[in-house]
């Protein structure tokens, strides 16, 4: 992965961290997949890495409308999400941090606020933190239906550097999705990009990174 392009200065003060949740801070998107992979078996399909590249970082209602296309069943976008939302959760109660995740997190606090921007509702995130631990490490956590317009629009980023009063211009925002690198970018944000598995490209990203315990990530952080 490349190193930070010399052009691409992280915010000086720094005063604020916001974090994607699913494959960025947690490592749920497993879960995600073993959900998607069940509800394709349902439909007589199989699901596979095509299906995750097309979906990742979608919001969920944006991924109703692909699963009603993939699995062939028009006019049921919402059904199918409900069947969707129901297998994530039974499954989230496993989630646990991506490597380095807990840690960078402790570190970060109490030097800038820290906050979660994430495309999942509400109830999925709450079952996820409160798995890996990490439900009292976040100052703001700004969730998918709680915003008109999720990633890739910029508004749950922005609603979280509102709550946390600070400048999106001295915020930095690290994602695993195009969506999510995009919505930042919109927002005004130092991104950095940390890619949950191969074959995500990230080129908005203002830097590319193999890991959270990236020493870039680090300096980017003023750590």
């Amino acid at each position: 992965m490349p190193a930070m392009n010399e052009h691409a200065a992280a915010p000086r003060p720094l005063e604020a961290v916001i974090f994607d949740c699913d494959g960025l801070l947690l490592d749920t998107e497993t879960h995600w997949s073993e959900a998607e992979t069940t509800l394709f078996a349902r439909y007589g399909k199989t699901f596979g890495r095509d299906h995750k590249l097309r979906m990742i970082g979608s919001s969920l209602q944006a991924t109703g409308v692909i699963l009603e296309e993939l699995l062939e069943q028009p006019g049921r976008a919402a059904e199918i999400n409900t069947e969707m939302i129901e297998l994530v959760e039974e499954a989230m109660v496993a989630s646990e941090p991506m490597p380095g995740a807990a840690d960078l997190v402790a570190e970060l606090r109490g030097r800038v606020p820290v906050a979660l921007a994430s495309n999942s509702w509400r109830r999925l995130i709450t079952v996820a933190l409160h798995a890996a631990e990490l439900a009292d490490s976040f100052d703001v956590v700004v969730c998918g239906d709680e915003v008109e317009h999720p990633k890739p629009a910029p508004d749950i980023y922005l609603e979280a550097t509102r709550l946390l009063e600070v400048a999106p211009e001295r915020t930095i925002a690290l994602e695993d999705s195009p969506n999510g690198v995009r919505a930042a970018r919109a927002a005004g944000m130092f991104v950095i990009g940390v890619p949950s598995f191969d074959g995500i490209e990230l080129p908005d990203a203002h830097f590319v990174a193999d890991s959270l315990k990236s020493n870039d990530v680090r300096r980017a952080l003023n750590l």
